[in-house]
């Protein structure tokens, strides 16, 4: 019998909830102690971003996320001067924000950013750790705390274009996807109160459909799905 699962204590419910597959949790953990930065390759809707969100809260991290796309220029990531009051001002983008405050940058789909726009993270993301900002002439060393995290979907993506080879070599990959059946159960009914019968219908009939050729499906049912349709059915 599937039950939802409660969490233990105050600080445990303000925590972004995700339930580890795997050794996951681990890994990153390992991969922050050991300042190497992290790739998590996996379907959309599989539960990276939350991951990313957990694991935050769990190392008492400040947390600064960057939706990518095809117009993301290295300025955008960095930083640029803007008129302001009739002077020009520097301003900070987020990945130097993310740095300063010693915190993890987390690139969403990084695939999705210009080629040109994510080699401005390949001094961060080996053993110099410096993010060289080249309008102001500024090297910022990243502190200890500082963590770099990339996504991937490697599902779709590589189809049309891919991550350049020397930045995905840099990274600590981890291999995500859709949980077991009884765990995406468990998720389901944690994440809006579905009952037993309703999450574990959901489930058994998303598992089909990932089951089906891929080639014929503009998508399959995540477990982001899921979680949607199960609070609509409420």
């Amino acid at each position: 019998m599937h039950q939802t699962l409660a969490p233990h204590n105050r600080a445990e419910a303000d925590q972004p909830y995700y339930l580890p597959t795997a050794n996951e949790t681990a890994v990153f953990t390992a991969a922050y102690r050991r300042k190497l930065p992290l790739m998590l390759k996996g379907p959309t809707g599989c539960g990276k971003t939350r991951f990313v969100e957990h694991m935050a809260s769990t190392l008492g991290l400040p947390l600064i996320s960057i939706a990518c796309h095809d117009d993301i220029t290295a300025a955008d990531l960095v930083g640029r001067y803007l008129l302001t009051g009739g002077e020009m001002v520097w301003v900070a983008g987020p990945l130097t924000r993310a740095v300063r405050a010693g915190g993890i940058c987390y690139l969403d789909e990084a695939v999705e950013a210009r080629a040109d726009s994510t080699v401005v993270i390949h001094p961060l993301d080996d053993h110099r750790r410096v993010l060289n900002i080249g309008r102001t002439g500024e090297s910022i060393k990243a502190p200890p705390s500082f963590m770099l995290v990339l996504s991937h979907n490697p599902g779709y993506q590589s189809i049309l274009k891919d991550l350049k080879q020397s930045t995905r070599q840099r990274m600590v990959a981890i291999e995500m996807g859709y949980p077991a059946a009884d765990n995406e159960i468990a998720i389901v009914m944690r994440e809006n109160g579905a009952g037993n019968a309703c999450a574990a219908g959901l489930v058994k009939l998303a598992n089909a459909i990932r089951k089906l050729d891929t080639s014929l499906l503009s998508e399959v049912s995540s477990t982001r799905t899921l979680v949607n349709t199960a609070c609509l059915i409420n």
